[in-house]
C-alpha cells in the first residue's frame, strides 16, 4: 500500500463530481477524483444517462469562469421560455397555458439544456487538460479516517490517499457521507420518472414545456435537432406502478400514450432513444459537513426533477465551497471553513427542497376539485407581474 498526498479527494465521478474536479483543478488545487464506474460518454451505450440538465444562468457563469463552458456551448439548446400547461380537466387537453419568458428578467436565456452523457464526456475531456487533476475511473473510495489536520481515504485498489479535504459527490447513498456519520431525511413519493428523447414535427422554438395532469409533470426540454427533426428530452413522472407499465409497452403503444400525455402540443411524438426509469425522492442531509468532509450534490440533497434545480443546486454548493477555499487556501478543509459552507448553503438548500416537494405534490393531484384549484393558482400567480418575476429569479438561484 502506498500513501499519496493531494489537496482534495473527490468521491464520485458523475456530472457533479467531475464538475467539482474541473473547478478546483482549474483553481490550482491538487485533486484526485475517483468513481467505481467509468463514466458512460456515448449516447447509444448501455447504461448511458439519457436525462438532460438545464444549466441555468448562475451555473453557466461559474462554468464559463472556469473555462469549461466553451466545451459545452456548441452542444447546448437555449431555454428562452418556460411554458406551464395545466391539463387537469376531464380529457388530456390544455386548459391553462402560461409562458414565463426569460426576456422579462434578463437578456439571456433562462439556461441551456445538455444531455447528461455529453456533459460527462466533455467534463472528462476537460480534466485531461488539467495538470493538477487525476481522474481514476473504476476505483472506489472504500474507507475514511479523519482527524483535525487531515483526512485519509482508502481506495478499493489498495491505495491510500492523504488530503486536506474530502468532497463527497457520490450520490444519494453516499458511502463517504455514511462513513462520516451524517444522517439524512428521506421522503418517498411512490413515483418513478421515465427519461428518454423524442422527435416531433412541430418545432419547440427553445420553449421548455411542463404539462401537469396527475401523477407528476410531463416535461419536454429542447434539444438540438436529431436526424433532421426537432427533438426534445422528456421526463415523465408517474406513480411507480404506472411508470413500470409504461416502460414495458412496445414502442408503438408507448408512442401513442406519450403523444396523448403531451396533449399533442408538438404533434405525434416519436421515440428517439431507449427508455430509462428513475426513482423519485426528496432527501436532505442534516448538515453539509463533517470533519474534513464537504457534502455536495446528491450526497447532500436530492429533489424531484422539477424546475431544473438538481445540478444547479449542486453547482451552487461548489461555487460557495470554491469561494471559501480561494479566500483562505491555507484553511482548506478546516472546521471553520466547512461550518461557513454549511451556514451559507444549508438554509437555501432546505428551502428549495421544501418548495420542490410542494410543487411535486401539487402536480401529483388526481381529484378533479384539487386539479381545478391548481389551475386557478397558476392563473393567479401568473397575473401578478412582480410575483411572476420574483418566482423566475428565485428559480434561477437568486437569493432573498
Amino acid at each position: 500500500m502506498t500513501a499519496q498526498d493531494c489537496d482534495i479527494v473527490i468521491s464520485g465521478g458523475g456530472v457533479a463530481g467531475l464538475s467539482a474536479a474541473a473547478l478546483f483543478g482549474q483553481a490550482g488545487f491538487r485533486v484526485v477524483c475517483v468513481d467505481p464506474a467509468p463514466p458512460i460518454t456515448d449516447r447509444e451505450a448501455e447504461g448511458a444517462d439519457l436525462r438532460t440538465t438545464a444549466i441555468l444562468q448562475p451555473a453557466q457563469a461559474l462554468l464559463a469562469e472556469a473555462g469549461i463552458w466553451p466545451r459545452l456551448a456548441e452542444h447546448a439548446a437555449p431555454l428562452r421560455v418556460m411554458r406551464i400547461v395545466d391539463a387537469g380537466g376531464d380529457t388530456p387537453e390544455p386548459r391553462v397555458v402560461k409562458d414565463f419568458e426569460s426576456s422579462d428578467i434578463s437578456d439571456k436565456p433562462f439556461g441551456w439544456n445538455l444531455p447528461n452523457w455529453l456533459l460527462r464526456r466533455e467534463l472528462v475531456a476537460q480534466l485531461d487538460t488539467l495538470s493538477h487533476v487525476e481522474f481514476r475511473p473504476g476505483v472506489a473510495a472504500s474507507t475514511l479516517f479523519t482527524r483535525e489536520t487531515e483526512a485519509r481515504v482508502g481506495l478499493d485498489d489498495g491505495t491510500r490517499l492523504r488530503c486536506r479535504m474530502v468532497i463527497a459527490a457520490d450520490g444519494r447513498n453516499s458511502p463517504m457521507r455514511q462513513a462520516a456519520g451524517v444522517p439524512v431525511k428521506t421522503t418517498r413519493y411512490g413515483q418513478k420518472a421515465l427519461a428518454f428523447a423524442v422527435t416531433h414535427p412541430i418545432p419547440h422554438d427553445n420553449v421548455s414545456t411542463e404539462i401537469h395532469r396527475s401523477g407528476g409533470p410531463f416535461t419536454l426540454v429542447p434539444l438540438p435537432d436529431h436526424g433532421g427533426r426537432p427533438s426534445s428530452a422528456v421526463v415523465w413522472m408517474e406513480e411507480g406502478a404506472e411508470a413500470q407499465r409504461l416502460a414495458a409497452l412496445d414502442e408503438t403503444a408507448f408512442e401513442e400514450e406519450m403523444s396523448t400525455r403531451s396533449c399533442h402540443l408538438f404533434g405525434p411524438l416519436t421515440l428517439a432513444s431507449r427508455r430509462t426509469v428513475w426513482p423519485i425522492i426528496s432527501q436532505i442531509a442534516d448538515r453539509m459537513w463533517a470533519e474534513r468532509v464537504a457534502l455536495v450534490a446528491e450526497a447532500a440533497h436530492v429533489v424531484p426533477p422539477i424546475g431544473a434545480q438538481g445540478l444547479n443546486m449542486s453547482l451552487g454548493d461548489m461555487h460557495v465551497l470554491l469561494d471559501l477555499a480561494l479566500a483562505a487556501p491555507d484553511q482548506l478543509g478546516e472546521a471553520e471553513m466547512l461550518k461557513a459552507y454549511h451556514r451559507r448553503r444549508h438554509w437555501e438548500v432546505a428551502a428549495r427542497v421544501k418548495g420542490i416537494d410542494l410543487l411535486n405534490r401539487t402536480s401529483m393531484l388526481s381529484a378533479p376539485a384539487l386539479r381545478d384549484a391548481r389551475a386557478m393558482g397558476l392563473q393567479a400567480l401568473y397575473a401578478l407581474g412582480p410575483v411572476r418575476k420574483t418566482l423566475m429569479q428565485l428559480g434561477l438561484g437568486a437569493r432573498g
